[in-house]
């Protein structure tokens, strides 16, 4: 996904040729403008490869996958970003940890920050659909038909990555969302393990605790980058990473996870 933000300094032979990095135009608040520039001049990973899922898990619900030989391989989300400072912060621990997840954004939220989703995208993570507004509610079918499709337009827009990975907000799968994206050969993408790192109580520890209790290999963790205060997350992150390692789980993304059961 080559772009502007993104381009490096190449040097052929004794010739240097320096790339110019494009200002960012977009509109950001105090808070938030400085980490996005710190982070998008740094060099970043090859891109990720195709979204293409097999055809085997089109239009069905995914909760976990059982890879070929028990392998220990496990799966990291992160839902309702790209969001300010919490998302650059994640980014940051999961390049220096060469860890890829994948991140399932919200409609709104990448209309106000594009340049993170863009960033997601050179860092070789994989993006999902998680609807325009985040609804839980019962929703017509155009209203369906509109969170998706807007958020899954606007992600091509930007990041020019074409998905068909869809998580409904809250997991619901009852309220019109996961009928349309089933019949649009979406892969539903639900978790087999959760952080909980939406527990307002919690500290971050539990977050840890969480995670590590219940990591089997094909588990698909779920935690969050944005829809509130995440710093507790971020806190936890590093600690779930290496934990993990220790116990010798390699982290993949949700298409690598599809394709390593469809190879089986």
């Amino acid at each position: 996904m080559a772009n502007k933000y993104f381009q490096h300094k190449e040097k052929l032979g004794f010739l240097a040729i320096a790339s110019i990095m494009a200002a960012c135009s977009v509109k950001h608040n105090t808070f938030t403008q400085t980490p996005h520039r710190l982070l998008l001049q740094q060099p970043v990973a090859t891109p990720n490869p195709t979204l293409a899922v097999p055809a085997q898990f089109q239009g069905k619900i995914i909760y976990r996958i059982q890879p070929r030989n028990n392998e220990k391989v496990i799966a990291l989300t992160i839902d309702d970003g790209p969001w300010p400072k919490t998302t650059l912060q994640m980014l940051r621990i999961l390049q220096e940890n060469h860890v890829k997840a994948t991140f399932f954004l919200v409609g709104q939220a990448l209309k106000q920050h594009p340049e993170i989703a863009k960033q997601e995208v050179a860092q070789g993570h994989a993006i999902g659909n998680h609807t325009w507004h985040h609804w839980y509610r019962q929703m017509d079918e155009a209203t369906v038909k509109n969170e998706i499709e807007r958020t899954t337009d606007l992600i091509y827009q930007i990041t020019k990555v074409k998905t068909f990975l869809f998580r409904p907000p809250g997991g619901f799968l009852n309220n019109g969302l996961a009928a349309y994206a089933k019949s649009h050969n979406y892969t539903v993408i639900m978790w087999s393990l959760t952080s909980a790192d939406t527990d307002r109580h919690a500290k971050p520890q539990a977050f840890v605790n969480n995670v590590l209790k219940g990591a089997k290999p094909g588990a698909i963790i779920l935690m969050h980058d944005g829809g509130g205060d995440r710093q507790r997350t971020v806190q936890a992150l590093p600690e779930i990473i290496s934990k993990l390692k220790q116990q010798g789980y390699r982290f993949v993304t949700i298409p690598e996870l599809l394709q390593m059961k469809a190879k089986g």
